[in-house]
């Protein structure tokens, strides 16, 4: 070679093996990689009331004021009339029948309609009850083994982990360092479907809504709610559940 100072190929090894470790390291590094999921900060005592619940009548506002009355109406006497009567020649314009139609008019004069049909009958309400001897229990838990105990406590914490997971603290509840504990109660239908949510208590600042939306979402999930059972068969259970909102230091 004319310049073997500036051959290309001189440090071609060199590179090629510090690619290669380079290469592998990397490739190690992506193939161990766990990504491990954020902890949920879920409260001290999340599934406690902090106070009897009182659920206040709704709100009704005052009936308007009666209309204005009109006047009495105005008596005005009128001058007695002599009245004139005018005698009327009545004419017998009695026909006679005979006996048989007269009888036949008579017999369809007596004969009485039919009754009219009976009411349907009222359409079926199911019961709902507030405590069931196995009560609804949120989804993921029925495969684990032990009995109905352990899937409850199983149950209870994936609801926690859902509720506080999914839950959004509104901005202007943060803004203006508003905490609380929102109270939703919702039924759990027979086919483990969340119907009726209402919230029964309310910090303010969008907190209630927030509990609302995050209890509404549950019939998203690709898993229904497993149902509460009265006798062996499935029921309505109304369902209370607290949240509580605290901002974090």
């Amino acid at each position: 070679m004319k310049y073997p100072d500036v051959d290309p190929f001189s440090y071609y090894k060199p590179f090629l093996l510090w690619g290669l470790f380079v290469a592998t390291g990397t490739t190690l590094f992506a193939l161990n990689w766990t990504q491990r999921e954020a902890m949920v900060y879920i409260p001290d005592g999340a599934l406690e009331m902090d106070d009897e619940l009182e659920v206040e009548p709704p709100r009704t506002s005052d009936p308007p004021p009666p209309p204005p009355q009109p006047p009495p109406p105005v008596i005005t006497e009128v001058p007695d009339e002599e009245i004139i009567e005018e005698k009327q020649e009545f004419v017998d314009q009695t026909v006679e029948k005979d006996d048989q139609v007269v009888q036949e008019v008579i017999e369809k004069k007596e004969v009485k309609a039919p009754p009219p049909p009976p009411p349907p009958p009222p359409p079926k309400v199911d019961e709902i009850f507030k405590v069931v001897e196995q009560m609804p229990r949120f989804p993921g838990c029925e495969d684990i083994a032990g009995d109905n105990k352990a899937k409850e406590l199983c149950a209870r914490d994936k609801l926690l982990q859902y509720i506080y997971k999914n839950v959004k603290y509104p901005a202007i509840a943060r803004e203006n360092g508003v905490e609380g504990q929102a109270v939703i109660q919702f039924t759990v239908g027979k086919k483990g479907e969340i119907e009726d949510v209402v919230i029964l208590r309310d910090p303010g600042a969008g907190l209630g809504d927030s509990g609302k939306d995050v209890v509404e979402a549950m019939n998203n999930m690709p898993m229904k709610w497993t149902p509460g059972k009265q006798r062996g068969n499935p029921v309505k259970v109304l369902y209370t559940l607290p949240i509580k909102f605290k901002l974090q230091d």
